[in-house]
């Protein structure tokens, strides 16, 4: 079997919408771990900001895992980022979900 010599060219691309949709996540996570030592260092009494920033939270999730979804149903792109922006994105998600969810059961 002979090897073929040359360069194979693609057209494939990171998708702009998958890094938006990547750093939305980034943010989304790191408010939630901020919001989470707030409280913590706070002992559970938050100022209304916390809210405000749950709701930011879950809505820059939401928005980066439509992005994630869409760009990864593209063709002719790299898979990387897209997956890295679902993964976040349900992290972060879960993640204050979870917290909804302990606060209406234990409050």
């Amino acid at each position: 079997m002979a090897r073929r010599s040359g360069y194979m060219f693609t057209n494939r691309r990171h998708p702009k919408r998958a890094i938006m949709g990547m750093i939305l996540g980034m943010i989304s996570l790191i408010s939630f771990v901020f919001v989470i030592y707030l409280s913590y260092i706070n002992g559970g009494n938050n100022p209304g900001s916390a809210g405000v920033t749950g709701l930011l939270i879950t809505l820059f999730s939401m928005t980066g895992l439509v992005l994630g979804i869409i760009t990864i149903m593209e063709r002719d792109r790299y898979p990387v980022f897209p997956v890295i922006a679902i993964v976040l994105n349900l992290i972060a998600l879960v993640g204050i979900s979870v917290i909804l969810y302990a606060g209406v059961k234990l409050g």
